[in-house]
């Protein structure tokens, strides 16, 4: 894969599908993810929609720069705000789609809400907008999982530094500070078209996440999933595709 420095640090990025004049989808991967850990999805997101689309993974994940500190809980705005841009800016995107999940879609929605970043639209699948208790019981028993079983192993395929690409993401929403995060007024502010969308079985977020998305944007398209966890895109990659398709094609 190539990698483009951004900010001092090295970060993978692969594009998927034929180049086109229309801006392409960024896809921005969950906590736990990496541009490999998307495994077909990119180029079945691009022969879906017709667009380019471009993925990799972010700081401190996959083949990209590890952490070289801790993150703090400001992390998604300055992914969003700092490091995405920057990212953009290197590749030549403008006005890009944004197709996000869980952190991702959290950083997408951030992004979005900027004036300073203009966007074509964003799909943020499982996203969160604020800090339930709920998600915090799912990530503690994901804490226990890495340090007695073989998940670290498992994700060296895809990470790098596997501990990197963990204690990244489980230490900072773990972290008494990270509690009053929150990204409503984010949310409040984006001007362009939002596609929601959540599993009515996600482990790491209540049906609120998405529905205050809704609220705060009335115009939004807000999609609940039947028999679906935390990653639609895994459990109903063919009504993501369609959902995505149709949302792109409406723009």
């Amino acid at each position: 894969m190539p990698f483009v420095e951004v900010g001092g640090r090295r970060i993978e990025y692969a594009w998927f599908g034929e180049e086109r004049r229309n801006p392409p989808i960024v896809m921005l991967h969950e906590g736990l993810g990496s541009l490999a850990m998307w495994k077909d999805f990119p180029a079945r997101l691009a022969a879906e929609t017709d667009r380019r689309v471009l993925a990799y993974s972010r700081y401190g994940y996959g083949k990209s720069t590890p952490l070289a500190q801790p993150r703090e809980p400001s992390f998604m705005h300055e992914e969003a705000l700092e490091a995405l841009p920057a990212l953009l800016i290197a590749l030549g995107i403008e006005q890009p789609i944004l197709f996000g999940h869980s952190d991702g879609g959290s950083i997408a929605l951030i992004h979005a809400g900027d004036a300073r970043f203009p966007v074509a639209g964003v799909v943020a699948m499982a996203p969160h907008l604020f800090v339930e208790e709920y998600s915090l019981v799912s990530i503690r028993r994901a804490k226990v999982v890495y340090e007695t079983t073989d998940l670290r192993e498992r994700l060296g395929r895809y990470h790098d530094d596997p501990d990197s690409a963990f204690r990244g993401w489980n230490d900072v929403w773990l972290d008494e500070r990270f509690k009053a995060w929150n990204i409503d007024a984010d949310v409040a502010r984006i001007a362009c078209p939002i596609l929601a969308i959540q599993g009515r079985d996600d482990e790491y977020g209540t049906m609120e996440q998405v529905d205050r998305v809704g609220r705060l944007r009335p115009q939004a398209q807000v999609v609940a999933l039947d028999a679906c966890g935390h990653s639609p895109h895994r459990d109903q990659p063919y009504e993501v595709l369609r959902l995505t398709a149709a949302f792109v094609r409406a723009l």
